[in-house]
């Protein structure tokens, strides 16, 4: 579904999951961010095999069918991400005394010691954060002063085939990035304060601890919407495709409480949030400010209000629109949508902020 006319100045993020792929293509207007097209396709039944190798047949057939049937621009810039599970992240501590040379060559010996791969096997990249940034004791193996670092590392042989995809289809690739970032850019913003983001997948939920905009911690779970399809359709005695639309079904209500068949099925989820809470502190001292649910199983009716209820702290469904102009007329289904575009939305700004 296409908006505005075509741009070589729009940019389209691109958020390869597990079992689907989104496409938000997004332009500057008048000094907004405004939307183009958006698109997403569920038909993909798992696209990675294995953590380093894409099938590109399947990623380029969908993208191809996803910009045909949404009707994108002809602007071929595009802005992917790297699932969670494919990246190395790390925050090492280093001498607040080092020259940028000196700097360079510890983060390279340091990095040896927590990317689990040869690092002539790995892309590497690092970003400073700043000392007013509050981790946990358990984030570091050291907490002392001195400057901290976010190491970011991926596998160059995954780079390459997302190089290849994309440019098999005639896509600039601009840059990749990893799905936090995408999600930090488009539910947080400028935001500072310490926010944990919970992100439900199909597979797997992914949580992350952001302070000042950085990603400082992340956990994740192999319990995701597929999981609570299952569970619905063995309660229920009803196929999966019913049982899909039974999770659905379920988003769109305003009563309050998860059934207890979901309660179980996400429960270490819920265990891993407490566990997280811990280490960043009591519950009663509020580090952590506010909760952000995303992803496809964001919306399920009574699913904030139980993590709030665990928590007692906060918790919204992130609006990733909340910084896109977009036709008014479009907002039911935009907020309907809006928690599994996250990723491809906050790619999509990237060049804008």
């Amino acid at each position: 579904m296409s908006f505005l006319s075509p741009s070589n100045l729009s940019y389209i993020g691109v958020d390869i999951g597990s079992s689907s792929i989104k496409m938000v293509e997004l332009k500057k207007v008048q000094n907004k961010v405004a939307l183009v097209s958006y698109g997403f396709s569920d038909k993909l039944a798992s696209i990675y095999p294995d953590a380093n190798r894409l099938d590109i047949k399947a990623v380029g057939s969908v993208i191809e069918s996803i910009v045909r049937k949404a009707n994108f621009s002809q602007s071929r810039n595009a802005i992917s991400s790297l699932p969670t599970f494919t990246v190395f992240s790390s925050i090492i501590n280093l001498s607040s005394k080092l020259s940028d040379k000196d700097l360079d060559s510890s983060i390279i010996w340091e990095a040896k010691k927590v990317i689990p791969l040869p690092l002539q096997d790995i892309v590497l990249e690092w970003q400073k954060i700043a000392n007013d940034v509050k981790l946990s004791d358990k984030t570091l193996a050291t907490n002392s002063a001195g400057q901290k670092v976010l190491l970011i590392g991926a596998p160059k042989n995954l780079i390459k085939s997302y190089a290849y995809t994309f440019k098999s289809l005639g896509f600039n690739l601009v840059s990749l990035e990893t799905e936090i970032l995408g999600l930090i850019r488009s539910l947080i913003g400028s935001d500072k304060s310490t926010s944990m983001m919970v992100q439900i997948g199909a597979s797997s939920t992914n949580i992350f601890v952001v302070a000042g905009g950085v990603p400082v911690l992340s956990r994740s779970i192999d319990i995701g919407g597929l999981a609570i399809t299952k569970a619905i359709s063995k309660n229920l005695q009803m196929d999966l495709e019913k049982a899909e639309q039974f999770k659905y079904d379920l988003s769109g209500q305003s009563e309050k409480g998860l059934p207890k068949m979901i309660i179980d099925t996400m429960g270490p989820v819920f265990n891993e949030i407490k566990y997280i809470m811990e280490v960043y502190g009591h519950k009663d001292t509020n580090d952590i400010q506010k909760i952000i649910l995303t992803g496809g199983s964001a919306m399920l009716s009574g699913l904030a209000e139980s993590i709030m209820e665990l928590t007692n702290i906060n918790v919204v469904v992130g609006d990733p629109w909340y910084r896109v102009s977009y036709p008014v007329e479009l907002k039911p289904i935009l907020e309907q949508v809006g928690p599994r575009m996250a990723v491809a939305i906050g790619l999509a700004m990237r060049e804008y902020d």
